[in-house]
């Protein structure tokens, strides 16, 4: 009878001493990952703050084949949740506490286990680097409970070790996801029509094509600052119109412009000139998407010309319009253009 009392209090001693063990150790904890995203900072934080895109790339969804999510009316901004339930993971809510566009957001995250609830801080920074490139970080800190700390103290690895992996694969999949996003688009060749015409603003250069973009880059704000600085109304959105274009060869003269009201007198040292476009017949191609795919719609777009007898007017130039402003948005596969190739 002593022996069973001498065992019991010892396994009692055991007991508290493991209790004030568990409640002494420190149980604060922080888990981060970052990842350079080769896609601007803008379309990266509408993604996350969306959370109707989290079941498209959230690492969880290859962790549980029961796993359910549950959202209400708002799911996007400060105040937007949702949740989840599976039988194998465990429930659990998120809720966006905080945003900084285009630079962080702020959420709590909450999970509901058998040991009770915890809730935990969840961070994300996004860092523009590179040009349109992203160094985005998601991290998580918070406060281990009593039974949470003693349940990691039994496994081989601790809670931020367990999540780490989790974190870099989310990462990843919202690198594919994004891209995947980007590279989305149509071409729809819509025919014959007749362009309007009118007077522009331009300037006007020669170069090889492969460094077409980066000069019409540094031409275009040259035309926009002319216009404003001599306060003349826009009446349409930028175009480039190419006056010779010599495929063989690898070269182009063009000319970036913007439409103007009226004629324009230049000084005669000005880099930026005026020009009239005739109304003119033209077949129209419309891209939406990447300005990477404009040679797939220019090929269509004479392929039509060829397909339907149609001659292209030799003494007139081909040009396109972009209907959309790129800083305004930033997800390239929402970018509109227009082609317009002049025919007899």
């Amino acid at each position: 009878m002593k022996i069973i009392k001498y065992l019991f209090f010892l396994l009692l001693l055991v007991v508290i001493g493991g209790a004030v063990y568990v409640a002494t150790k420190d149980g604060e904890f922080q888990v981060e990952e970052s990842k350079v995203i080769d896609a601007p900072d803008e379309l990266l934080f509408s993604t996350i703050n969306e959370y109707k895109t989290w079941e498209k790339w959230g690492p969880w969804m290859d962790e549980s084949e029961d796993l359910t999510m549950s959202y209400p009316s708002k799911t996007k901004g400060v105040g937007a949740s949702y949740s989840w339930q599976s039988k194998t993971q465990g429930d659990g809510t998120m809720k966006t506490i905080k945003t900084a566009p285009f630079s962080s957001i702020d959420q709590k995250i909450t999970f509901i286990t058998p040991m009770g609830e915890s809730i935990s801080d969840v961070y994300w920074k996004f860092e523009k680097i590179e040009g349109k490139k992203t160094k985005v970080t998601w991290g998580m800190k918070g406060e281990q409970s009593f039974m949470e700390k003693a349940f990691w103290m039994t496994q081989d690895s601790t809670l931020s070790q367990n999540l780490r992996p989790m974190y870099r694969r989310g990462l990843e999949k919202l690198d594919v996801f994004v891209n995947e996003k980007m590279k989305k688009h149509s071409v729809n060749v819509d025919g014959i029509t007749e362009h309007g015409g009118g007077f522009y603003m331009y300037s006007a250069t020669a170069s090889s094509v492969a460094v077409i973009p980066q000069k019409m880059a540094q031409m275009l704000p040259a035309v926009q600052a002319y216009i404003r600085q001599n306060n003349l109304p826009q009446t349409g959105m930028p175009f480039t119109i190419y006056n010779e274009f010599n495929e063989e060869q690898g070269t182009a003269i063009y000319s970036t412009g913007i439409p103007v009201r009226e004629k324009v007198i230049t000084p005669i040292d000005s880099n930026v000139l005026c020009d009239f476009l005739p109304r003119q017949k033209v077949v129209k191609t419309t891209l939406n998407g990447d300005y990477i795919h404009l040679k797939e719609a220019w090929e269509a777009g004479y392929k039509y010309i060829t397909d339907n007898s149609l001659e292209p007017l030799s003494d007139a130039p081909a040009f396109e319009v972009y209907k959309t402003d790129p800083e305004q948005q930033p997800n390239p596969a929402k970018w509109i253009t227009e082609i317009y190739i002049p025919i007899k």
